[in-house]
């Protein structure tokens, strides 16, 4: 059988087809927006590649990634048993090499050598929920936190908190007429993520005044106006600590809204990544006010859902990139758990590599072991330094004309409000932004420091902020920032 050639091939005669564009893709996609690595971080990374063609074309040496929560971006270092955990674990090899313990402390040997005893490879698929090992390693710690009992089989290992998040969103979402109670100011994946399953966002404002606090009546309000509308509430998402604001829950104040939420059937989605960066007061998760109210009253709290996540991102941690994370799921039916697994299943499992650093997250070393010590001390270290950048950050923001801001109990980022005049209302109109988005675009271009509009996040209509993240190290930056703001305040004084 005889082949035509390439030469022969390109002179067919037809017309060539146009290539996509944009108004021919999937309309959510479109709509859908993240901020977090928007329009700011674009005009960032655009600086940077200035900065390297020319380091003196630009008012400053370097770009401040202010704008999302990397801690390694930002020269935090990994935990050092972590890492050398994770090596082992990748080249097992080294585990029968003669000077190994030369080279590694015993502990983060014994600790390789358990894993790869539940492991075929880091490099084969696993459980789509993830090896069982890791996952039973998950229930000891949440036992040990809340006090109550956990299940392997309700815990799922995910490629990071968000991968949870969008199977659990797009299969709770059923058209427009599904609502979705989202705290505003809020984390724009859950917005971005609702977007692309075409439901609906029923935002519940968080009260500034009184440190970003949740109002069950207020909640309570928006489901009324919500079912008047057509839409019927499904779930309500909780972040604690709170991003972008830096706020945390009491147990009260959980137990409020697991009440609205077994009123009305609602799926709670507790987003608590941040449950080790906690600075003032304390973490409860929603899980032990859940099995508290339960062992209260049975009946009334029986069928509450309740999603909780965590991630390897966040904490003293920061291992974005290895995407780790978990969810536990409670309450749900056998039939919605067997979908939430196909989903999981349709993704083959999550990053194996990842699901060893949720396994060490939540069992670190030992008080009697050599590497107890070291680790204790680099982890109080990060968090030292989290807290003290972050007062500063407080307490230069307060000091700023025109800025006001509430004190981050958790988490890694601040959410100040500016009180723009009209004068710079006017500028960024006709730069074709937002306020807040000029002035984020105006301390970027004359600092390198980039943030986020707050925009980005939601804030209540006729107000403006901005999220910053306060890892970056030293303090020179926050300075930086200061001077800025007396110029752009003057400059657009009116």
């Amino acid at each position: 059988m005889s082949h035509s050639t390439l030469a022969e091939i390109a002179k067919a005669n037809f017309k060539p087809a146009s290539p996509l564009v944009d108004r021919e893709l999937n309309p959510h996609a479109l709509i859908a927006k993240y901020a977090v690595r928007g329009k700011i971080p674009t005009m960032a990374e655009q600086l940077k590649d200035t900065l390297q063609s020319d380091p003196d074309a630009l008012p400053f040496d370097k770009i401040i990634a202010a704008n999302i929560g990397n801690p390694q971006q930002l020269d935090q270092k990994p935990i050092t048993f972590y890492r050398q955990v994770l090596a082992l674990i990748e080249y097992p090899d080294l585990l029968k090499n003669e000077n190994v313990t030369q080279i590694f402390p015993h502990d983060a040997i014994d600790r390789a050598n358990e894993i790869m005893e539940n492991l075929v490879s880091v490099g084969a698929y696993s459980h789509s929920k993830g090896v069982l090992y890791f996952r039973k390693t998950v229930a000891r710690y949440i036992e040990d936190r809340d006090d109550h009992p956990a299940n392997p089989e309700d815990i799922y290992l995910t490629a990071g908190a968000s991968s949870a998040v969008n199977y659990l969103l797009s299969l709770l979402s059923n058209g427009p007429e599904t609502g979705f109670l989202i705290p505003i100011p809020q984390y724009p994946l859950y917005t971005a993520s609702l977007a692309l399953n075409n439901a609906t966002v029923l935002p519940y404002y968080l009260n500034e005044e009184e440190k970003w606090s949740v109002s069950a009546s207020e909640i309570q309000k928006v489901i009324a106006k919500a079912k008047e509308d057509g839409v019927k509430p499904r779930s309500i998402v909780l972040i604690n600590p709170g991003n972008p604001t830096g706020s945390i829950l009491t147990a009260e104040g959980i137990a409020e809204i697991i009440n609205v939420a077994a009123e009305h059937g609602l799926v709670i989605i507790a987003d608590e990544v941040y449950q080790e960066n906690v600075y003032e007061g304390e973490f409860v998760s929603v899980k032990k006010v859940l099995r508290d109210l339960q062992k209260i009253d049975s009946v009334k709290y029986a069928d509450v859902q309740l999603a909780s996540l965590h991630s390897t991102s966040k904490g003293m941690i920061g291992e974005c990139g290895q995407r780790g994370g978990y969810m536990e799921l409670i309450g749900f039916q056998e039939s919605v758990l067997a979908q939430i697994l196909k989903l999981a299943s349709i993704s083959l499992c999550p990053p194996v590599i990842g699901q060893a650093l949720v396994s060490l997250m939540v069992n670190p070393p030992h008080e009697s072991h050599p590497s107890h010590g070291p680790f204790r001390s680099e982890k109080l270290g990060i968090f030292n330094a989290l807290k003290e950048r972050s007062h500063k950050l407080y307490l230069a923001f307060n000091k700023m004309k025109g800025v006001s801001c509430q004190e981050p109990a958790g988490a890694m980022y601040c959410f100040p409000q500016l009180t723009l005049s009209e004068k710079a209302k006017t500028a960024a109109a006709q730069a074709g932004m937002a306020p807040d988005e000029f002035y984020c675009a105006q301390l970027l271009e004359n600092t390198g420091i980039c943030t986020v509009p707050g925009s980005g996040f939601g804030q209540v209509p006729g107000t403006w902020h901005l999220r910053t993240t306060f890892l970056a190290p030293g303090t020179e930056w926050i300075d930086d920032w200061a001077k800025f703001h007396e110029k752009f305040m003057n400059k657009y004084e009116n």
